[in-house]
């Protein structure tokens, strides 16, 4: 008898799931399993699949001598080190798209909800009193809602209250125009004039240091008096503390909650008010989503266990032996490379020029282009990008992408990746090769020669090419109590703009960086890198 993989389930997955792996593995089922026992037994198991709770990290998979893949049944892979799954050769994969119509039906439902304050009637009738007095609504008819974030869940939430005969407007900087046309949007420039023209704000975004809190009190001021809010995406994006004073002060007429910057939480002090309907992060949690997130990851582990291509993989852990050997140090320079673009510049693009120069060429180079697109969507795709899925998603957001080989390196450098980026008003070069500790080094920008290292944080900025510009700049940064790792200096032209790139020790705050723009000489604001 053929000597049948293992996998073990170490939390709860739908029965549709577990049948479709008993099909072709042998299936251990322990939901619940302690950490300790899991530890014990996981050299015996192929695979593993996890929900959220299961720690994935090194002491786990070090001990999984036989694991091919980790399986995360759902979309966030907070609780996966996949770093430490790469090195060990572990194949991360997990089902990002199999919520995304309960997500935004949830939306819908605490839209309504709040509105008609559906939950507070139903509340006090079930307590024995039969008023309609407290409970006058608001229709959605004729009013204006405001989508911040048009991915795969805000483009259904576009489309479903369209039906409702609303105004649509939507703000999301990294999506190309013909997306808000083909959903029916009116588009934004700014998060600011989102605010002012929306009688209800629903926020459809990942959750990272940019969006963290990016509705707060400031966005709230702007915004028109009685503004609903709903959040069915992630917990802090809309900032609790600002729905908390505009709930008392009457700016805000109402709030859909779904998701909690702690969670869980019973001693939330929004639970108070009765125009606030809340629910435990239910957004994936209907009996459609949950076979389909169990079928999903199930078929994922069964394909990677055949050694098929895994339609949602997180990570890059095989290739072809020596050649992922060699390729490794450049997939990781032109993913980050394309970490680049909109960490400098929020405006969607419109095309990609990819040149690979070298003995480099000499090797498959799509997985270079792939890992590009990867590193550039990722600020606004986060963990629903993939290696596999990478060329889908640029294509979607009308990204266009060519590539060229050359024999011979066009500089000093034996092998050179080189990315223009475009968009209707905007150009940035950027050239890249490693270091001689096989490092991603960024060795050119917008025509000016650099040698910096991709890596941790990294201030740019322009400045004037004059005298004492440099040691002010320097000490200022010193005086914010930030380090410098190391500095380079670049001009063009003696005496013109030159560009100043500083890797740093730790993140400079969004006020150090607008102290510094002030500084005698310094043409415009920094931007903080992050790799």
């Amino acid at each position: 008898m053929e000597n049948r993989k293992r996998v073990i389930v170490s939390e709860r997955i739908a029965e549709e799931g577990l049948e479709l792996l008993r099909k072709e593995l042998d299936v251990d089922n322990r939901d619940g399993i302690s950490r300790e026992e899991l530890l014990q037994i996981i050299d015996q198991y192929d695979a593993l699949i996890v929900r959220s709770i299961t720690k994935v990290d090194e002491e786990l998979i070090k001990q999984g001598s036989k694991l091919k893949i980790v399986g995360r049944a759902g979309n966030g892979i907070d609780n996966i080190d996949v770093d430490v799954c790469t090195r060990y050769g572990v194949i991360v994969a997990n089902t990002p798209d199999s919520n995304t119509i309960s997500a935004c039906e949830q939306t819908i439902a605490l839209l309504l909800s709040s509105l008609r304050n559906t939950a507070w009637a139903n509340q006090v009738l079930k307590q024995g009193v039969w008023d309609r007095k407290p409970f006058r609504g608001m229709e959605l008819y004729g009013k204006t809602v405001g989508i911040v974030g048009l991915g795969r869940i805000g483009s259904m939430v576009a489309i479903r209250l369209a039906s409702f005969d609303m105004k649509v407007i939507a703000y999301d900087p990294y999506i190309a125009d013909e997306r808000f046309v083909r959903f029916g949007a009116e588009k934004k420039d700014t998060l600011e004039e989102l605010a002012q023209e929306a009688d209800i704000i629903t926020v459809h975004t990942p959750r990272n240091e940019e969006t963290m809190h990016m509705i707060d009190e400031k966005i709230l001021s702007l915004a028109k008096d009685g503004v609903r809010l709903v959040n069915c995406a992630r917990g802090g994006i809309i900032k609790e503390s600002a729905i908390l004073e505009g709930l008392k002060s009457g700016k805000v007429a109402s709030a859909g909650l779904d998701v909690h910057e702690k969670e869980p939480d019973l001693d939330d002090p929004l639970f108070a008010f009765n125009n606030v309907v809340v629910t435990p992060h239910l957004g994936a949690d209907t009996f459609e989503a949950q076979k389909r997130v169990g079928e999903n990851i199930a078929e994922q582990v069964v394909m990677a266990l055949k050694g098929d291509l895994v339609p949602n993989v997180v990570n890059l852990p095989t290739l072809i032996g020596n050649e992922l050997d060699y390729l490794r140090p450049y997939i990781r320079l032109a993913e980050k490379m394309g970490n680049v673009y909109y960490q400098l510049n929020k405006a969607p693009l419109d095309r990609v020029e990819l040149t690979y120069s070298g003995p480099i060429t000499k090797n498959e180079t799509e997985i270079l282009t792939v890992a590009f697109l990867k590193g550039l969507l990722e600020p606004v795709m986060w963990e629903k990008v993939s290696y596999v899925n990478a060329r889908l998603m640029a294509e979607d957001r009308g990204i266009k992408v060519y590539e060229k080989k050359e024999k011979q390196s066009p500089k000093r450098y034996k092998n050179l990746i080189t990315a223009k980026m475009f968009n209707k008003d905007y150009q940035l070069d950027i050239a890249g090769t490693l270091s001689r500790g096989r490092e991603p080094l960024l060795v050119e920008i917008n025509g000016y020669e650099t040698e910096s290292h991709l890596d941790g944080y990294i201030v740019i900025v322009k400045n004037e090419d004059r005298p004492r510009i440099i040691g002010p700049f320097a000490t200022a940064l010193g005086d914010a109590g930030v380090n410098i790792a190391s500095m380079k200096v670049a001009r063009q032209t003696k005496g013109q703009n030159a560009v100043m790139l500083v890797n740093v020790d730790n993140k400079v705050e969004e006020d150090v960086l607008n102290s510094l723009s002030k500084l005698d000489g310094i043409t415009g604001k920094p931007k903080l890198l992050h790799f």
